[in-house]
């Protein structure tokens, strides 16, 4: 695959460099989404896993899936892509990652600093008083952990249909993109908002934007860049080539 020298240029010259990731790197590792065929929820209505109607309907079916989900990950390992992206943030003055992805693989290959816009599977809170729990969650069927603060019912701490992105990493992930030099947005179908207009956001504050997915989605024709492969294998080649561009110019100087 070859990498633009404009690419390889901008990023040579940037300060900040902003990266958003969505499904598409998560399922490099085996963590398959409910837009696949035959993925994590093909058999279930997302409604009635995913939102606070479904939850208070039927509390036990959602987080027995939720716990089951949790297993997945916890079995999924990082892949390429994850590990290519906290390599960048050595290489950078600055870099913001992003992330849709609910499963903390970006905080196992190394990354620190991620904006969790649907926050995460792996922390659970009060469905009531929000407090975080820390107790068991792995409890006998039907079982739900409750709270021992105020003994309402416990919830995974991911973003569900219908609910409000956190205030605080919503507003940190519009900065980033206000303010980056380079935006990529990698392995997102562009499509979920809104999160889908951040690479929008950052090419009209004037940054270059490039798309790292095999696939053609509603962003590949307004980016300034492509590498129509999955992260795992585009981004370590863009670092390869990005050292040997950095390399080459350090040795004219």
């Amino acid at each position: 695959m070859e990498i633009p020298e404009a690419l390889l240029n901008r990023l040579a010259k940037a300060n900040h460099v902003a990266v958003l990731t969505g499904a598409g790197v998560s399922a490099e590792s085996g963590i398959k989404t409910f837009r696949d065929p035959d993925g994590l929820w093909a058999q279930f209505n997302p409604a009635e896993l995913a939102s606070v109607d479904g939850f208070m309907s039927n509390p036990e079916i959602v987080w027995s899936w939720y716990q089951h989900r949790v297993e997945v990950v916890n079995n999924a390992k990082p892949n390429p892509g994850h590990y290519a992206i906290a390599e960048m943030q050595k290489l950078f003055p600055k870099l913001t990652l992003i992330t849709q992805n609910v499963d903390r693989l970006h905080h196992r290959a190394g990354s620190d600093k991620v904006i969790e816009l649907h926050g995460n599977i792996v922390e659970n809170h009060c469905f009531d008083c929000k407090e975080p729990f820390h107790g068991e969650t792995n409890l006998p069927d039907k079982q739900l952990p409750v709270c021992p603060r105020c003994g309402g019912r416990i919830r995974p701490s991911v973003v569900w249909f219908g609910e409000m992105l956190p205030v605080g990493a919503l507003e940190a992930a519009e900065e980033a993109a206000y303010t980056c030099d380079v935006f990529f947005s990698v392995g997102t179908s562009a499509e979920v908002y809104p999160a889908a207009n951040l690479p929008v956001v950052a090419k009209r504050a004037g940054a270059y934007v490039v798309e790292v997915n095999p696939n053609i989605t509603v962003l590949s024709s307004y980016v300034d860049a492509k590498l129509p492969a999955p992260s795992g294998e585009a981004l370590p080649i863009l670092l390869e080539e990005f050292r040997k561009y950095q390399k080459f110019y350090d040795d004219l100087l």
